[in-house]
């Protein structure tokens, strides 16, 4: 018989997961967090004090909702993870700096306990629960969740509305009028200077957060890219006087677009898995924003559009599932 020799170097085998990374949902929650601290920071100093209590409002009631309906499910408290935080921060960076500090409590409680813990809690949720506390909220109180008022005198901004509400209500030309030109209306819209939610007024900074995501690899390009380039061209196309009159600039940096494509559009638990099935889902959020924008009585459409495409997101994977390794045809 011929000499059978051992060699040191064997494979071991062990269980799952074979492939692993330094990513943690701790890190990636405070990494997300941290990203939409500098919008958050130019909101304070924009619109004052209200706006820093609004965000310490929602931020730390969603963190003590989700101890409490942890401690009463008997669960492991994760607080400390940051999901709650991030949940309530991002609530309050879609609300007007000028709501009173319940609802942004009222807002984290349905995000927390009903949008997250109902469903059996992070990792389980089909839709965005920063974004239902927004609709609840939305539904609500209609008028204090559309009333805008600038704040602070510190940076000169439209007081009287939002862009969004000056186009739906009196028109392209007088929005342009408000801001004195088209450049003009331009450079506010892209600095912060002007009236709008708490987290959607300084589009560089939000870009800027959205950018260190995609390079931490914590978000994928694929949503806000598609997202934003679909309200670009259709309200290009769709526009108020014809076809290919519309203003794509100004849709695209408009209202909650952003940090809804960058921060809210692109949570790994409600959206689809593979890279087509997200191709789908960010062009149905952006023509579903579109819709909403030019056809419906609300002059924003990204919260809505953002919940009803996690509503499909499971129909959207049952039919976007990659091919098996190996398969052929």
């Amino acid at each position: 018989m011929s000499e059978i020799k051992l060699q040191d170097n064997l494979f071991t085998i062990s269980t799952s997961p074979h492939i692993r990374a330094d990513a943690s949902i701790s890190k990636i929650m405070w990494t997300v967090s941290l990203a939409l601290t500098p919008a958050a920071i130019f909101a304070i100093y924009h619109f004052g004090t209200p706006a820093l209590i609004v965000i310490l409002a929602g931020s730390l009631s969603a963190v003590v909702f989700e101890y409490i309906v942890q401690k009463l499910r008997k669960k492991t408290i994760t607080i400390s993870d940051g999901s709650a935080f991030l949940t309530g921060f991002l609530l309050s960076m879609c609300l007007p700096p000028s709501i009173p500090p319940y609802m942004a409590i009222i807002g984290s409680f349905i995000a927390i306990v009903i949008a997250k813990h109902s469903m059996g809690g992070l990792g389980y949720n089909i839709f965005n629960p920063a974004h239902i506390g927004r609709a609840a909220l939305m539904v609500s109180w209609p008028v204090a969740m559309t009333t805008w008022t600038n704040l602070s005198g510190k940076v000169d901004a439209v007081a009287s509305a939002t862009p969004l509400n000056i186009l739906k209500q009196q028109g392209y030309t007088n929005l342009v009028h408000t801001f004195g030109s088209v450049p003009q209306m331009y450079k506010a819209m892209f600095f912060g200077a002007r009236n709008g939610s708490i987290g959607e007024t300084s589009t560089i900074l939000l870009i800027l957060g959205g950018v260190y995501l995609i390079y931490k690899g914590y978000a994928n390009w694929v949503v806000p890219v598609f997202m934003i380039g679909t309200v670009g061209i259709l309200t290009w196309v769709c526009g108020p006087t014809g076809l290919f009159t519309g203003d794509p600039i100004f849709h695209m940096m408009a209202g909650g677009l952003i940090i809804g494509a960058f921060f809210m559009a692109t949570d790994m638990v409600t959206i689809p898995i593979t890279k087509k099935g997200q191709v789908v889902f960010a062009i149905g959020a952006g023509a579903l924003t579109v819709l909403i924008r030019l056809k419906g009585g609300y002059p924003e459409g990204v919260c809505y559009s953002i919940l009803l495409m996690n509503a499909v997101s499971p129909l959207i994977d049952r039919f976007m599932k990659p091919v098996k390794f190996g398969a052929r045809g």
